[in-house]
């Protein structure tokens, strides 16, 4: 990304858009994902065939792990995609917009549970324990089944599928309530427990869910990456030698895990006479790489002299 001629703008980067989520295993994660989906579907019957809300409930939390598998798969596939002439950046923000799609959707399911769990706290149904303990025993074995599944080979400690193991887990961890609340049932005829326990687990979805709509919207919206603080990258940039200033300084991610900064930077005029511009420019690359706790490997500055500034029509710090 070095001067293109004597005025000093610099476009582009030494860097392909081609990164990817390295060592992710597909087949893994389709496998789980078709597991976690079966799951889903025996639960949504339990729930209907037993009347409970909370085998309803686990469903729920069940689709916030098929989520999670999706957009995990959808990642991976992506990675596989060449970048073209018409989308610079392949199908990378697909998967912000399926996770914001998905997340949405979660947040009525959560919001309903919670509401529907109060109301059968004032008036318990009927809950046929023995069909909700057997499709929360189904419900449990498919998550061990999953978990096995993703852990399974040296792949299991790639970021990707840690991601994926841990929404097993906590699905796991809510197959495990609906088993306690139908004994709780079956034992003592307390019913309300089935409320309780749908409770708990709407307390789960709902949490995660806004975080997970939280992080995609400020990404469509291209808020600056978190753990980037602009203000500390225009100090540092500005700390470099033969650097006077720093304005229309950006920061935003194309999807998790990918920040993109652009920025123009005014340097001594005698930069573009002695050639110096280019080091400059491997000095600015290296500081937003190593110097920050979001390492921004797709850096795009603007080197210009000093009385460019009266050539550009609106800029801003």
């Amino acid at each position: 990304m070095s001067p293109a001629h004597p005025h000093g703008h610099g476009h582009g980067h030494g860097h392909g858009h081609g990164h990817g989520h390295g060592g992710q295993d597909r087949r893994r994660l389709a496998g789980a994902l078709a597991i976690t989906a079966a799951v889903l579907v025996a639960e949504a019957v339990g729930a209907w065939v037993s009347g409970s809300l909370a085998l309803l409930a686990d469903a729920g939390h069940v689709l916030t792990d098929v989520a999670g598998l999706v957009i995990a798969l959808i990642a991976a596939t992506l990675a596989t995609r060449p970048a073209t002439p018409r989308r610079t950046w392949g199908y990378r923000r697909a998967e912000v917009l399926a996770a914001t799609l998905q997340a949405a959707a979660l947040l009525a399911v959560g919001a309903f549970v919670l509401v529907e769990g109060v109301r059968r706290l004032l008036e318990p149904p009927e809950v046929a324990s023995t069909a909700m303990l057997v499709f929360g025993a189904v419900g449990l074995l498919g998550n061990l089944a999953a978990l096995a599944l993703l852990l399974r080979g040296e792949g299991a400690g790639n970021v990707n599928v840690r991601a994926a193991v841990l929404e097993v887990v906590n699905d796991a961890l809510g197959s495990v309530a609906v088993l306690v609340a139908a004994a709780v049932i079956a034992l003592t005829g307390w019913t309300r427990a089935d409320a309780v326990v749908s409770i708990l687990i709407g307390v789960l979805i709902v949490p995660r869910t806004l975080k997970l709509l939280r992080e995609t919207t400020s990404v469509l919206l291209e808020a600056v990456p978190p753990g980037l603080d602009l203000d500390d990258v225009r100090r540092h940039l500005l700390e470099l030698p033969h650097v006077q200033a720093v304005h229309d300084l950006h920061a935003s991610q194309i999807t998790s895990g990918l920040p993109v900064l652009s920025a123009h930077v005014v340097l001594d005029d005698t930069c573009f006479h002695d050639g110096h511009a280019p080091e400059i420019l491997d000095q600015l690359q290296a500081c937003v790489a190593e110097h920050f706790p979001v390492a921004v490997e797709h850096a795009t500055f603007q080197l210009e002299p000093a009385g460019h500034g009266g050539h550009e029509t609106a800029t801003h710090d």
